[in-house]
Formats: structure tokens, sequence, C-alpha cells
């Protein structure tokens, strides 16, 4: 295998590029676009375009689950969200989303609503994400050859934070870690990680939306340059049931008007304000569970034998809990959300988190205490469970007037279809597994 690394993206200003992969974000978290030149660009897409609503009504697999009309719908540039694209020389990416009707179902419109209720309290806030993901020595041709299944994984000797695969490796590694600079995309930490094929990435923390920007297009950077390469990157949840489940951590810091840090008074300790914070998103994560785990995968995830927390739970440095606070000394003052997996939708996930938050610093709603245990039983004395599967969190969101309150009922009542819809795609779908444990024994 020889890695490719030639790397595009070489424009100083990606605004003056020649052309232009225009990018609107669907209701999945996925990223649709259309190459343009810059004269189209100029002429049809900054100055005003459009482009079907259907987006909205469309699942993972292009199937249509909404109610029609499907007609054009405005949209408009976001003029901060330019980058360089990687993959070819003098272009760029940049991201558009609808100002009509369907703004108000934008995943991406989520967080940016948090982020101006932030601004409007007198806050400040940084983000990154931390992604796992597995490698397959496989092509697009391969996996569906194979159905998916039995598949052959890169880096097979590899151990978790393994010196000697990552060495091994060294080459694929940075690689990569040039193409995602080349798409404007730094990485804090990137090498090997659980397990066959595994590998890790922490994105560098930035302002939250450009934070999600990041995560998005660092999947997408990451599946191209493998899929160049003859191999597939694998961001699922939990791709069987021998692989390690993949998480997708968020990283948050605030500051009020000051500059102060909202959430640690002193080591192993938190103010009440970020105490409140944490009991707002506690409080609200049974009710809203689908927001940042939004695929049935998801909750597979949070089974036991993975590290994915099951409870609404929290801690001072723990890695089994649905938030983990750092505290000085071991390094600076943030929250860790661990629920979300690899293929979280990063606006919903840091936009439920933010939501969530700011909700509880409003209601003065206090946490449960933190635990020292392993934050995986299905239920802790007095802390309500969370839902098991995609349906129950579904049900669960369609019920949470608070959820449609912070995140406005038009979003949730067009999510709740769309989740509905996704469960009901899978809920007939047999697999492997089962015809193995019933097949012959029913």
């Amino acid at each position: 295998m020889t890695i490719d690394t030639t790397a595009g993206g070489n424009t100083p200003d990606p605004r003056g590029a020649a052309c232009f992969h225009v990018v609107l974000p669907d209701i999945d978290g996925g990223l649709r676009e259309r190459r343009v030149s810059a004269e189209s660009f100029e002429a049809n897409v900054r100055t005003g375009g459009s482009f079907c609503n259907v987006l909205h009504k469309w699942d993972a697999a292009d199937s249509v689950f909404g109610d029609a009309p499907f007609e054009s719908e405005t949209v408009a540039v976001d003029e901060t969200s330019y980058r360089p694209y990687p993959f070819e020389p003098n272009a760029a990416w940049v991201v558009t989303d609808f100002t009509g009707p369907s703004a108000e179902t934008s995943t991406r419109n989520v967080l940016i609503r948090q982020l101006e209720k932030a601004r409007r309290l007198g806050f400040s806030a940084q983000a990154a994400f931390e992604f796992e993901w597995l490698v397959f020595e496989e092509d697009a041709a391969s996996l569906r050859a194979k159905n998916y299944e039995g598949l052959t994984p890169f880096a097979v000797d590899n151990r978790c934070w393994d010196t000697l695969s990552g060495a091994a490796n060294a080459g694929v590694i940075a690689a990569l870690e040039q193409t995602l600079a080349a798409a404007g995309i730094t990485t804090a930490g990137l090498g090997m990680e659980l397990g066959k094929g595994c590998l890790e990435a922490t994105l560098r923390h930035t302002e939250p939306l450009r934070a999600a920007d990041d995560a998005l297009f660092f999947k997408a950077v990451t599946k191209a340059f493998f899929r160049q390469n003859g191999m597939s990157a694998c961001f699922m949840a939990q791709s069987d049931a021998a692989a390690p489940g993949l998480s997708g951590h968020i990283q948050l810091s605030m500051r009020d008007g000051a500059g102060r840090d909202i959430f640690a008074a002193g080591p192993g300790e938190l103010t009440e304000t970020g105490q409140h914070f944490i009991g707002g998103v506690l409080k609200l994560l049974p009710e809203a569970l689908a927001l940042p785990a939004h695929t049935v995968n998801a909750y597979r995830r949070m089974t036991p034998g993975n590290w994915a927390p099951r409870t609404a739970t929290w801690s001072l440095g723990g890695y089994t809990t649905a938030i983990r606070a750092v505290t000085p000394p071991l390094a600076n003052p943030r929250l860790e959300f661990r629920i979300p997996a690899a293929d979280v939708n990063p606006w919903l996930g840091l936009g439920f988190l933010l939501g969530a938050g700011l909700w509880g610093i409003e209601h003065r709603i206090a946490p449960p205490a933190p635990v020292r245990a392993s934050g995986q039983e299905s239920a802790l004395p007095g802390l309500t469970p969370l839902p098991r599967d995609l349906l129950a969190a579904t049900t669960a969101l369609a019920a949470s007037q608070t959820a449609a309150d912070l995140f406005g009922q038009a979003f949730i009542t067009r999510f709740v279809q769309s989740r509905l819809h996704e469960a009901e795609a899978l809920r007939r779908a047999v697999s492997v597994a089962e015809k193995a444990r019933y097949f012959e024994a029913a």
C-alpha cells in the first residue's frame, strides 16, 4: 500500500478560490455539496441561492420520509466558514444553510441559537471534539462484496497507545495529519488507539461553531483520505460485537464577561454556576438523549464491556460517567461530555450540551452528587435511567416540553419524525448474531 501524501488545498485565501465545494447540512449531520466555479458561486450562490428543502426530509440512505411539498428555499453563505479543499488545488469548501422555513429545522442552527443565547447571558466558550474510529483494508467495492462482514482490519497488531504500531504506521498517520491541515483542521493529538485498526484524534479547541464544523469536516476528510488509499474509515458507534465502542467526546470550557472560568472553583472543586450547568445537562439527558445519540447504532455502544456511560452521572476526573469535570491541577478547566459516540452529529451534540447547561444555570438546577462508581450501571439509586434504544429516546424527546422550548418546537417535531423513521427503517433488519441464536433453536 502506498499512501498519497500530495494534498490540495493550497489556496492562501480560500475565499479567492477558482472553484467552491458548496456544502449544505442534512438532518443527520451529513455534508451534501455541489462543486461550482468561482463565477457561478458569485452569481448564483453568494448573492442569493436556493436548494430543495427535501434535504431535511431525507434519511442517511437517501430515502424520503417527509411529506411534500418539496420545493426550493433560499440559502445563504456563512462567510466565516470558508476553508481550503484538500483534494483539489485552488479550491475551497464553504457552508451554506437554509434561510426560509427550513432554517428552523437545521441542526447547525440549533447550535447557532444556543451560542447566541450564551452571548446574551455574557458567556464565551471554547470547544473541541475527540474521535475514535476504525480503519479497514477494504475499498468501496470489497465492503459491498462482503456485505460489511468479515472485514480485514488495518494494523492487525495494534494495541492501545502502542509505540510499535504507531512507528510502523507513522507514514499513514503523518499523511492524514497533512491532509487534515490542508483543510484547515488542526489536531492536538493523532495516533493509534484501542485494538485492530483503531485510531484516535483530538481536535484543537476553538470557538464552538468552528469546532463543530471542524468535526464534520474532520470525518469527511478522514473517510476520503482512506478511501483514496484503498481503505475505509468507519465512525459507527459499534461496528460489531467484538469491536470496541467508538466515542465522539465533546470538550467545553466557558468564561464570563470578566474572563473568569465559570466551571472550576479550584483543584477538585466546581463553582456554583458549573454545578448548575452540569445539573441542567443531567436533568435533561433522559428526555433528550436522541439529540447527542441520534442513530440506532449509537445505543449498541451503551452496553456492558464498553466505557460508554449508561446513566446521567458526573464525576471529578472519572472516565466512565456522562460528564467528566476536569479541574486544575489535572488540566485547564473544562467539562467533557462522554455520552456521544463517533457517529455524533457535532452540531446537535454540542448544541444539546450548551443548551441544557445554560438552562441549568438559568434555573439553578442542582446536580446529583458526583460518583466514583463505574457510571455504567443501568440505574444508580435515585437516578433516572437513560433510554436503551433510539425508539425509546425519540419517544421521550417527543414528550419533552423543555426540549421543545430550548431547541424549538419546529425542529423537535421534524427531528422526532426523522428519528422515528430511522428506528423503523432498521426494526425489521435481522443480524447475523440473531440468526445464529434463533435459526435452529426457535
